[in-house]
Formats: structure tokens, C-alpha cells, sequence
């Protein structure tokens, strides 16, 4: 039981949660890019609907992380994180736009298989991928530096 205590104490009183956190929402959406690439590639429904779970997803555990963030910011740095503006900006925009894209593919399950559409649709994933990877870049700089 003291173990169980000890650990429970770490994961919310020392250590940033964070840390733990923010892995799955760069995760997710370098999956559903991945996933989404594969699929136009191999012009494949099932890959397509793996990239729409991954960036659904995605924009849920962006939240998660968000909010974790900011207590993490509050707590450890006193509100004074590097970037910590720009990366509340940037995981605000990653938030709305994979919302968004996952609101219209799941409302339009069309959206893969027409032309006119399936471009703007991938589009978004690769600036949802492009954004992430600035996002864990900036908490890289936290933690280890520029």
C-alpha cells in the first residue's frame, strides 16, 4: 500500500503529468498522417478510417494535454515555461482544426472518395502533423534546451 501511495504522490505532486500526457496527442496525429498517407497511396477506405480514428482521437487527447499544461506550467515554472504562448496558440489551432476535420469526416463519410474533397481533407492532416511537430519541439526546448 505504501508503494501505491508513493507513486500516486510522484505521478501528481512531483513529477509533471505533462510529460506523461503529451505523448499521445503527437502520437496520434503522426499516426493519422501516416495512416492517411498510406491510405491515398493504396486508395484504401479501411487505412482512411484508421487515420480518422487516430486524429478523433487526437483532438480529444489535445485537451488532455492542454490542460495538463497548464498546470504543469503553473506549478513547476510559476507561469513562466518558455514559448508557453506560442504553444497555447499553436495546440489551440491543432485542436480546432483536428476537431473540425474529424466533425466534417465523421458528418460526411464521403469525403475520402471524392476527388474534389479527398485533397483539402489530407491537406489538413499533414498541417495537423506539421503543427504537432512544432508543438513537441517547443517542449523539447523546455526540457533540454535550444
Amino acid at each position: 500500500m505504501a508503494f501505491i501511495k508513493e507513486l500516486f504522490h510522484a505521478l501528481t505532486v512531483l513529477h509533471p503529468l505533462h510529460t506523461l500526457i503529451v505523448h499521445f496527442p503527437v502520437a496520434l496525429t503522426s499516426a493519422a498522417f501516416f495512416f492517411i498517407l498510406l491510405a491515398l497511396w493504396k486508395k484504401s477506405s479501411i487505412l482512411e478510417q484508421v487515420a480518422f480514428a487516430n486524429l478523433s482521437l487526437a483532438s480529444v487527447s489535445v485537451i488532455v494535454a492542454g490542460l495538463t499544461g497548464l498546470r504543469d506550467n503553473l506549478i513547476f515554472y510559476h507561469g513562466a515555461a518558455p514559448n508557453v504562448n506560442v504553444k497555447i496558440i499553436l495546440a489551440i489551432i491543432l485542436f480546432v482544426l483536428s476537431a473540425t476535420v474529424s466533425i466534417w469526416r465523421w458528418k460526411r463519410q464521403d469525403i475520402f472518395t471524392k476527388s474534389s474533397t479527398r485533397w483539402i481533407y489530407s491537406a489538413a492532416y499533414l498541417v495537423c502533423f506539421m503543427i504537432v511537430t512544432v508543438i513537441a519541439f517547443l517542449g523539447g526546448v523546455i526540457v533540454y534546451g535550444f
